[in-house]
């Protein structure tokens, strides 16, 4: 450290004297000129002890010259102004002669930043040179989206990585076509990007769009896996400006991406109010939502999480993951089935909850459209009234139904039994009391238990076929995540009584989603086949959010609105109780008979699986065809 100081002391110090006495050449047009010898001696070592002390001043000796940059520069410019003032003072007080040009406040200055700057650089690029020149023509060729701050650092951070070669980058900014950026070419504009990948020969894609808008980055991610190119994102900026990650720390896109889909923001302050020292409990806590439910409330720093949960295994590991030694929330992981209301009722007398999120559910269309219709209504609408009862009558403050967009005109069991449930809670939340009810809709969750996701990840790992119901089957997809924290936002802004509606933004072919996991997978259609299978039992070729009779109203959060749903007539609650309380077996077809008297709106589709699956195949055909 002391050898490299006293290094860099020298070089400033004799870049002073050699820029003295290149100006002195400069003026003189290279010739020395006479009696000046001693002249130049005195005022060189005045000027030299200014200089030194300038330097120290300025901090030049803390930078690294390896890493030299814009902050060097300015601690040089510094240097150099306090040398330039000492040059004008000593051409003020110079009475003797030979005197010293003035021309030598303006050529000293410059010469001595050319020589302090310029030698800087110059070791900063000899040293890159040295350590990385062999890789600028090593690694994968990649062409980077986004030639903006999140480009141009991306490049920095690439320059040094053997494992990547940037080509040439694009972006929809017209005033950067044709520019250059690190000696990078923009190349064209984002629609342009398969272009630019088969005219450059790369089969990898950078997105580095941090703080682009997600639809952005969607169209951008969308061009280029269907361009068959590996891609990869940066981390969003919120993280890189904060610390947590690096620009580097790059991931392969994923669906999530693909879809589109803005981050949320909750208002975390109300749901903080709601949650802060209290005793939360959620059922079904080991599931996909019921989990990362106890994941986000768990931020908000309740004194207990009483997990319920029917599964040993899920609830085993919700708790582990829950109880990782951060916080002092008190982790109760309990196991129970909502459908017992003595174990239900024995968990309300012991813990007393305040708020209750009721997430257990069976939620598999096909699988509770056959022979198991009866257990769908006892799980979804006996232990939704068993959890609601118990919360009421022990004084909960609120309690939140988790809901399903299955619920709207509903073709199938399970989708009715969740509208019972709405219902049910509807009804209870008329009795009055201090309990208020709560019920959230949304759609499919990427990623959750039982979804199309893990299928297709599985079937394509598999080789394939990828199969797919119907080619015009769609649905709404939400991240996990967002979902959990949607819910909060509502349970935290509910009156009572409301139903909430998530904005689920725009629905997404099924066969489209397929597509897009093959090729993220790194296949083409050629190498993972899809097939279509037919509808299965109950379902729909499209999902609704709101009923045909149910308005909306707007909420102060975007995301969120509220259904006014139709009411529950008097009398329905002890009417419903006493069908519960029948015992079972009970068939599917009397399931289905009074379902529709409970739910007028529910439409049991006809499921004839040999036709449906002779119109797929000729529809499959036709699209093969054209």
């Amino acid at each position: 450290m002391l050898k490299r100081s006293i290094l860099i002391v020298l070089f400033d110090s004799l870049a002073a004297v050699v820029a003295w006495a290149l100006g002195f050449l400069l003026r003189f047009n290279f010739e020395w000129p006479a009696g000046y010898e001693l002249k130049f001696l005195l005022s060189s070592f005045a000027l030299l002890v200014v200089h030194i002390g300038a330097c120290r001043w300025a901090g030049l000796y803390r930078g690294m010259w390896v890493f030299a940059s814009l902050p060097d520069l300015k601690r040089v410019l510094k240097a150099v102004g306090v040398s330039f003032v000492a040059v004008l003072l000593l051409l003020s007080i110079d009475r003797s002669l030979p005197n010293i040009p003035r021309s030598m406040s303006v050529l000293y200055p410059l010469c001595l930043l050319m020589l302090m700057g310029g030698g800087r650089a110059a070791w900063r690029m000899w040293k890159e040179h040295r350590l990385y020149g062999d890789l600028k023509a090593s690694g994968k060729p990649v062409v980077v989206v986004g030639a903006g701050s999140g480009g141009a650092m991306l490049l920095r951070e690439l320059e040094r990585s053997p494992d990547w070669r940037v080509v040439a980058l694009v972006d929809d900014d017209v005033r950067k076509r044709g520019l250059e950026l690190h000696g990078k070419l923009v190349a064209g504009a984002i629609d342009d990007l398969p272009g630019v990948l088969e005219v450059f020969k790369a089969q990898h894609v950078i997105l580095a769009m941090p703080s682009a808008a997600r639809q952005a980055l969607s169209k951008a991610a969308d061009l280029a896996v269907r361009s068959g190119a590996h891609t990869f994102t940066v981390p969003g900026l919120e993280d890189i400006m904060g610390g947590k990650v690096a620009i580097n720390a790059m991931r392969p896109v994923d669906i999530e991406d693909l879809l589109g889909r803005e981050s949320v923001s909750i208002q975390t302050d109300h749901v903080s109010a709601m949650v802060r020292g209290k005793t939360v409990l959620v059922t079904g806590a080991g599931g996909s939502i019921g989990s990362e439910l106890c994941r986000q409330l768990k931020r908000f720093e309740p004194a207990r999480l009483v997990l319920f949960e029917a599964s040993e295994f899920v609830l085993y590991s919700v708790e582990q993951c829950l109880n990782d030694g951060t916080g002092a929330v008190q982790i109760i992981p309990l196991v129970g089935d909502v459908k017992d209301a003595l174990r239900v009722r024995e968990v309300f007398r012991q813990w007393q909850p305040h708020l209750v999120f009721h997430a257990a559910a069976y939620k598999h269309v096909p699988l509770m459209e056959v022979s198991n219709a009866w257990q769908a209504v006892r799980n979804n609408v006996l232990g939704t009234l068993t959890v609601a009862r118990e919360a009421q009558a022990h004084g909960a403050e609120r309690f939140v139904l988790v809901s399903t967009d299955k619920a709207v005109n509903p073709t199938n069991v399970m989708g009715a039994t969740k509208r019972l449930a709405e219902m049910v809670c509807e009804a209870l939340h008329t009795r009055g009391g201090s309990t208020q009810f709560e019920m959230v809709r949304f759609g499919n969750v990427l990623g959750s238990t039982g979804s199309v996701i893990p299928k297709f990840q599985e079937q394509i790992s598999r080789g394939g076929p990828v199969t797919v119901t119907h080619p015009e089957i769609n649905r709404f997809f939400m991240s996990i995540p967002e979902a959990a924290q949607l819910v909060l936002q509502a349970a935290s802004m509910g009156r009572g009584g409301e139903v909430f509606v998530m904005d689920m933004g725009e629905p997404v072919k099924i066969v489209d989603l397929a597509r897009n996991m093959i090729r993220l997978c790194g296949y083409t259609e050629e190498e993972i086949r899809i097939e279509f299978t037919g509808l299965r039992p109950g379902e729909k070729l499209y999902e609704e959010l709101l009923a045909d009779a149910e308005e909306t109203r707007e909420t102060p959060h975007p995301k969120l609105r509220i259904a006014r749903s139709r009411p529950v007539d008097a009398g329905f609650l002890s009417a419903v109780t006493a069908w519960l309380d029948q015992p079972g077996p009970v068939d599917d077809a009397r399931v289905r008979d009074e379902l529709r008297r409970w739910v007028p709106e529910y439409a049991p589709a006809v499921h004839k699986p040999e036709l449906t699956l002779v119109h797929d195949r000729a529809a499959d055909a036709v699209k093969r065809a054209s």
